[in-house]
């Protein structure tokens, strides 16, 4: 078997940010369809580079699933990503881009 080369990455940093009052559940991020738990902060995803990605970011507390936002990544990707958590459970989160600085 011929081990295959492997596909450059690229690092994108994505900042999930609650709400300052209240307790929400932890996030879960989807990077192109596979779901991953996430804490609160800054953090680093890795990513094929030359391709496209969608990223989803949401919370679930048992019952429903809210706060939903996507965001898709052309192949040029965004250095930032920052989602930001609704404050009440019917609205939508906001996932976009922040220039790094």
């Amino acid at each position: 078997m011929i081990p295959s080369a492997p596909l450059p990455h690229n690092r994108l940093e994505l900042v999930l940010v609650k709400p300052a009052i209240g307790w929400f559940p932890k996030p879960t991020v989807v990077l192109n369809g596979r779901g991953q738990p996430a804490q609160w902060g800054s953090g680093t995803w890795q990513i094929a580079s030359g391709g496209s990605a969608t990223i989803q970011v949401f919370l679930f507390n048992r019952l429903w699933k809210y706060g939903a936002a996507d965001f898709t990544i052309g192949a040029e990707p965004p250095s930032v990503l920052v989602y930001s958590a609704p404050w009440l459970p019917f609205l939508r989160g906001k996932l976009r881009v922040r220039s790094r600085s």
